[in-house]
């Protein structure tokens, strides 16, 4: 056997053991799906359980791939986990280790949570500069400046960062930008801190006061969360708490958009509609009727005919960038032109050469897509290239004519619990497929 052919080989068996998602389009969805518990918050919440001195139990904690990942971190570093119907219970009373292992960080960003809430604890704690979806530069000088001026000694070395503290010292702390993950490391860290500490320019998302929530139930003393200034007084010490996390937004925005796309009517369940008050007005903006069913219920009311709209991505509560590629879909199949601007990641319109792959018609320059309304979509083979943009073509498929494979589902599993179960018992026709090609390969019947 020749290298060539060797190669080959190794690359067709590659492709063949990852999954691939079909989608038939143009089915009518009803009923209603219930959405799971935020990725988001679950994953910060879990590292935040390295604050207490006892074990934590947290409910509504989605079954997603970031999640396992989590897991297998805390794990390394001595704290017990255990899954139960009700979600999953932390123990790190006994904290083994302060050094996160490279291969398990390198695969999820949400991973250098633990950086704030281990030095707290322990004094000392080492953290890989972590990965995840390939969306643009999202740099970790926000957490490290913070903590240096919390007293910490801080510096990077061998794309490791090092932190050391006998004990954090409460500051007075502005952030140049609203980052999530920095408002919220910087908050779990002064936690245990000595004194007072205020941020300023602090990100306002529900997932920064659903954390302060959380730690407030464990004895810290944190108000302000969801404003832009928070002030934490730190505590000697926390305690374990049984605490349920809120809805994923971002999901129900998924299936709001869904039903929009599908002409639909359905109804999402276990939601919290003041979340999803940008992508609200947007859908009503395109034409998309969005009622309030009851307190944790919206119902999706289709209109007749979809208009185009601007959309401009912001910090909370501006339009999440989150939800962004799943309104561009959206938008490929609206009358007139829309124009999107990405001002939070740049590299985060990869799904558009997949949209046009499926008939849209969108130009980019810089940050900017322009999206021309067509009159359909049509099946394709497709890629995801992150998370969200993977979403972005689900929900593009349900709305084209004929079948659509989608690969690329290794960054669709990390933020969607049961995404083809849910979609199926709404209707669509969609199934999980082992073992077949790359999409590159695989023929449209």
């Amino acid at each position: 056997m020749t290298l060539s052919q060797s190669l080959q080989n190794d690359t067709a068996s590659l492709q063949e053991e990852k999954p691939v998602l079909r989608i038939w389009g143009r089915s009518s969805l009803k009923g209603n799906v219930s959405i799971s518990g935020a990725k988001n918050s679950a994953l910060v919440l879990m590292t935040g359980a390295l604050l207490a001195s006892d074990a934590c139990q947290l409910r509504n904690i989605p079954d997603l791939a970031d999640i396992e990942s989590m897991g297998k971190i805390l794990s390394a570093l001595g704290v017990k986990l255990q899954r139960n119907n009700d979600g999953l219970t932390i123990d790190a009373s006994h904290i083994a280790k302060t050094e996160a292992p490279y291969e398990l960080v390198s695969q999820l960003r949400a991973s250098f949570f633990a950086l704030g809430p281990l030095l707290a604890r322990t004094g000392v704690a080492k953290m890989p500069l972590p990965g995840g979806c390939a969306i643009g530069a999202r740099p970790v000088e926000l957490h490290v400046r913070g903590l240096q001026k919390m007293g910490a000694e801080v510096y990077i070395e061998h794309g490791i960062v090092n932190a050391f503290a006998r004990r954090l010292k409460g500051a007075h702390i502005y952030l140049d930008y609203p980052s999530v993950g920095a408002t919220e490391t910087l908050m779990m860290a002064a936690a245990l801190a000595e004194g007072q500490t205020i941020l300023e320019n602090a990100a306002q998302e529900p997932e920064v006061i659903d954390l302060a929530d959380f730690c407030n139930a464990m004895g810290a003393r944190i108000q302000g969360a969801g404003s832009t200034t928070i002030v934490i007084d730190g505590v000697p010490k926390l305690h374990g708490v049984d605490y349920t996390i809120i809805p994923d937004r971002i999901e129900a925005g998924t299936f709001l958009v869904a039903g929009a796309i599908t002409q639909s009517e359905i109804t999402v369940s276990n939601v919290v509609p003041e979340h999803l008050f940008a992508a609200i007005a947007k859908l009503k903006d395109i034409g998309v009727g969005v009622v309030q069913e009851d307190r944790n219920v919206l119902r999706v009311v289709p209109g007749m005919l979809y208009h185009g709209t601007d959309i401009e991505t912001l910090p909370y509560p501006g339009f999440p960038t989150d939800m962004q590629a799943l309104f561009m879909s959206l938008l490929t199949l609206c009358e007139g032109n829309s124009v999107i601007t990405e001002t939070v990641f740049e590299n985060r319109l990869g799904h558009v050469p997949e949209l046009i792959r499926m008939g849209a018609h969108i130009k980019v320059k810089g940050n900017h897509a322009v999206i021309r309304g067509v009159p359909f979509l049509s099946g394709a083979p497709v890629s995801g290239t992150d998370l969200r943009a993977s979403a972005a073509l689900v929900v593009a498929a349900l709305a084209a004519e004929g079948q659509t494979t989608i690969s690329g589902l290794q960054y669709l599993d990390r933020g969607y619990e049961n995404i083809e179960a849910k979609l199926r018992g709404l209707g669509a026709r969609v199934e999980r497929i082992q073992g077949q090609s790359s999409p590159a390969l695989v023929g449209v019947s």
